[in-house]
C-alpha cells in the first residue's frame, strides 16, 4: 500500500499540509484510493483539515487504509449539524438516524427530560440537547467506552452518561418524566453480522449491532418498559429495517403505547415511535 508520507513531486502545485510538511494532499488522495476508497478526495479534505501535524497525517491515513471508519480516525462524525466525538471502538452514528431525531422533535418540540438508550456516542442526546434549549439529557449504555464518549459530547449541555443496561441505568425519579425516549437499539440479526461492511463488523462493538435471532430482541425490551418512564404523551422512538418494522410496530402496541411507522425515502429510515396514552 503506498505511503501517504512521500515529499510532493518536485514542481508540484500541491500545497503541503503544513509549512515544511513532506506530505501531500496527492499522495494522501493516492493512499486511500488506493486502498478502496470511494470518496478518497472527500475523505482526504477531511483528514488534511483535521490534522494537527504530518505526522498525524500520516497515522490517519494508515489507520484508514487499515480499515477503521473514516470518523473513528477522524475523532468525530458530523451529525444533525453537530460535530460529534467518536472514539476508537465507539458504534458510528448513521446520517440515516437524523430522522429519528427530526421525528422526536416533530412528535415532542417542548420536551423538558430526554433519555437516550443505547446511547453509543452519545449523537442523539446531544442532537436533542442543542434543539431543545435547556432539557435535561439523560444518556446510557452497557458499554463502558461508549458511555466515556456520551459523557464527553453531553457535558457541553449539561448532559450525564451512564454505565448499564437499558433502564437499569437510569435514576429512579425518571420514571414517568421523560418526554422523549430515544435507543438506537442493536437490531442487525445475528446470522446476518458476517454480511456487514467490513468497517462496522470489524471496527463497532458486537454489542452496538446484535439484536437477537431476529434482531428485535433489544427493541422488544425498550419497548417493554417505556411506559413506565414515559410521562404521559411522552414519546419513544428507535429505528429498524424495512422488513422488521411490522413486528417492532407490534412490540410497540403490546407495550400499550399508540404506535405508528415513520419512514424516509431518502434516507432509507424507518423509526417506529411509541406514544405513552
Amino acid at each position: 500500500m503506498p505511503s501517504p508520507g512521500f515529499p510532493a513531486s518536485p514542481g508540484s502545485s500541491d500545497s503541503p499540509v503544513l509549512p515544511g510538511s513532506p506530505v501531500s494532499p496527492s499522495a494522501v488522495v493516492a493512499a486511500l484510493r488506493a486502498a478502496g476508497c470511494v470518496f478518497a478526495e472527500d475523505e482526504a479534505e477531511l483528514i488534511l483539515a483535521t490534522a494537527r501535524t504530518a505526522g498525524e497525517v500520516t497515522s490517519m491515513v494508515e489507520r484508514r487504509v487499515a480499515g477503521l471508519p473514516l470518523e473513528q480516525v477522524l475523532g468525530w462524525a458530523r451529525f444533525h449539524g453537530l460535530r460529534v466525538l467518536v472514539e476508537p471502538g465507539v458504534f458510528v452514528p448513521r446520517r440515516r438516524t437524523e430522522f429519528l431525531v427530526d421525528q422526536a422533535l416533530a412528535q415532542a418540540p417542548r420536551a423538558a427530560v430526554v433519555v437516550d438508550l443505547c446511547c453509543g456516542s452519545g449523537a442523539l442526546g446531544a442532537a436533542l440537547a442543542a434543539a431543545l434549549d435547556g432539557a435535561e439529557v439523560q444518556a446510557a449504555d452497557i458499554d463502558p467506552v461508549a458511555v466515556r464518549c456520551a459523557g464527553r459530547n453531553l457535558a457541553r449541555y449539561g448532559g450525564l452518561a451512564h454505565e448499564g443496561d437499558l433502564y437499569d441505568a437510569l435514576s429512579a425519579d425518571l420514571r414517568g418524566r421523560v418526554g422523549i425516549l430515544t435507543a438506537n437499539v442493536p437490531y442487525v440479526p445475528t446470522a446476518e453480522l458476517p454480511l456487514l461492511p467490513a468497517e462496522a463488523r470489524d471496527h463497532e462493538p458486537r454489542v452496538a449491532l446484535d439484536g437477537g435471532a431476529d434482531g428485535l430482541d433489544v427493541l422488544r425490551r425498550v419497548a417493554a418498559g417505556a411506559a413506565e418512564w414515559l410521562a404521559p404523551g411522552g414519546c419513544v422512538l428507535t429505528e429498524t429495517s424495512e422488513r422488521q418494522a411490522p413486528d417492532a410496530v407490534r412490540a410497540f402496541t403490546d407495550a400499550g403505547l399508540t404506535a405508528r411507522l415513520a419512514v424516509s425515502e431518502e434516507l432509507s429510515a424507518h423509526v417506529v415511535i411509541g406514544i405513552r396514552p
